[in-house]
């Protein structure tokens, strides 16, 4: 009797099981991980060739009585005496010649320059972990401060949300083209960043108003805890994912917008930029990441860097860095003038120069100078064909858009910079800037410097 009961319970589930396999399934619920997608369009550009100039090619490289060929947006050469019959031709002898300046930490556009209050939008500081802003939606185009950037031979950069949450939103990628829209300005393809915040900053302002967190271990906690619901929205996403291929009816998980973006960081496709001043907490900011099974990307500001160079370099992480600016609060105090070279010097380093700043990024080639001179007066042998990579290649890894621009080589987007000198001269200044080919600045024709609306019948 036992036994036909259990066969009888066993057909009984099959054709419960066969049931739910026949049912017709719903639409599938997919999740849109572009919404306000990239309308960017190269200018029209020329084939040109650029003669007679030295060249740093963002490699390490440097090549002198050089010739650099741009053809349809993209770099087609770099070398000596090359051929481009019917080529628009530049004689840059005299000149230096860099691909284009990329900043990885910039807030044009959501705090622009000059400042307005009514115009301060890029820190939604209303909880400690606001995964759900965007830092695209407060970006104002027509910031004065991207002209000015652009007149420093800045091509990309990233706008960030400010540093008062444990984690204070996404960060959007942008070509410093003059544009309309914020989406005429973004870079294809280039993946998110979340931006991250350490220290100081969360734990004063959310412990002034009595809530968590009120100190370092609070921060922590917030962390932790944001990660643990997304690993659990991503593993509900996942199974809805596995159900639905095998051909059952489920139901899809509730859209949570904090929870996709931080699931985003779990599936390895939005990037972690992470304000972070000391030693100890980037090295705790590591272990998370190892926790919860992302990596930690870079660190932004990264004072105490050169403690941890080794620990950096091993775990893959890029750290972005000032030269000389510290000491205006506790956790910015204990820095060295060596820092950036010092993080440099570690195996698989990534040092980047960035200005988190309208007036800074203006000459990011100057400030980046200022290191190689007070490193080399240390011991340290920098030149500019390998310094330039903290403001171009490395830059574009901590982007990850690597494989496009930061450095002059075939293929890439002809995103470039003709200097009237050595960059890392005080008296270096851009002429000539072109984005995939197109020239956006000349330094001596005003039809190519852009003036914001905004400036329109300003004194």
């Amino acid at each position: 009797m036992a036994k036909f009961a259990t066969t009888a319970i066993a057909i009984a589930v099959s054709f419960v099981i066969a049931g739910c396999q026949s049912e017709q399934q719903d639409a599938k619920v997919t999740i849109n991980k572009n919404p306000y997608p990239s309308t960017y369009k190269p200018l029209t550009s020329d084939s040109l060739l650029i003669t007679n100039a030295t060249v740093l090619t963002g490699t390490g490289k440097r090549l002198d009585n050089a010739d650099v060929l741009l053809l349809d947006g993209k770099v087609k050469a770099v070398g000596v005496d090359l051929d481009a019959q019917g080529a628009k031709t530049i004689d840059a002898k005299g000149k230096w010649v860099t691909p284009g300046i990329i900043d990885v930490h910039s807030h044009l556009g959501v705090y622009p320059s000059p400042g307005a209050e009514s115009h301060s939008d890029g820190n939604e500081m209303t909880s400690p972990v606001t995964a759900e802003v965007w830092a695209e939606h407060s970006v104002w185009p027509q910031d004065p401060g991207f002209n000015q950037a652009r007149a420093g031979g800045v091509t990309t950069l990233q706008i960030l949300p400010g540093s008062a949450n444990l984690i204070g939103g996404r960060g959007v990628t942008l070509k410093n083209m003059p544009a309309e829209t914020m989406q005429a300005m973004k870079f294809p393809d280039a993946p998110y960043g979340l931006k991250m915040a350490c220290g100081e900053n969360p734990k004063k302002l959310y412990g002034k108003r009595t809530q968590a967190p009120m100190t370092r271990m609070g921060n922590m906690a917030g962390y932790r805890q944001a990660f643990i619901e997304a690993t659990e929205y991503k593993r509900a996403w996942d199974k809805y994912e596995v159900d639905y291929a095998k051909g059952l009816n489920p139901t899809a998980p509730e859209r949570d917008l904090t929870l996709d973006t931080l699931k985003g960081v779990l599936d390895g496709e939005i990037m972690i930029h992470n304000h972070c001043y000391k030693a100890e907490e980037m090295a705790m900011m590591i272990d998370l990441g190892k926790e919860f099974g992302y990596h930690s990307g870079t660190f932004h500001h990264a004072i105490e860097a050169y403690k941890i160079a080794d620990l950096l370099g091993e775990n893959g992480n890029c750290a972005a860095m000032w030269p000389d600016w510290w000491g205006f609060k506790m956790e910015a105090y204990d820095t060295v003038l060596e820092n950036v070279a010092i993080v440099d010097a570690a195996k698989n380093s990534c040092a980047i120069v960035h200005s988190d700043s309208a007036t800074t990024i203006q000459r990011l080639n100057q400030e980046t100078a200022k290191i190689m001179a007070s490193a080399n007066a240390n011991g340290f042998n920098y030149t500019p064909e390998y310094v330039i990579s903290w403001i171009t290649s490395n830059a574009a890894k901590s982007l990850g858009i690597a494989d496009k621009v930061g450095s002059l080589e075939a293929g890439k987007n002809a995103d470039v910079v003709i200097w009237n000198q050595n960059p890392f001269s005080v008296y270096a200044q851009a002429e000539q800037v072109f984005i995939d080919g197109a020239k956006v600045y000349d330094r001596f024709d005003e039809a190519y410097q852009a003036k914001s609306d905004f400036m329109l019948g300003q004194q």
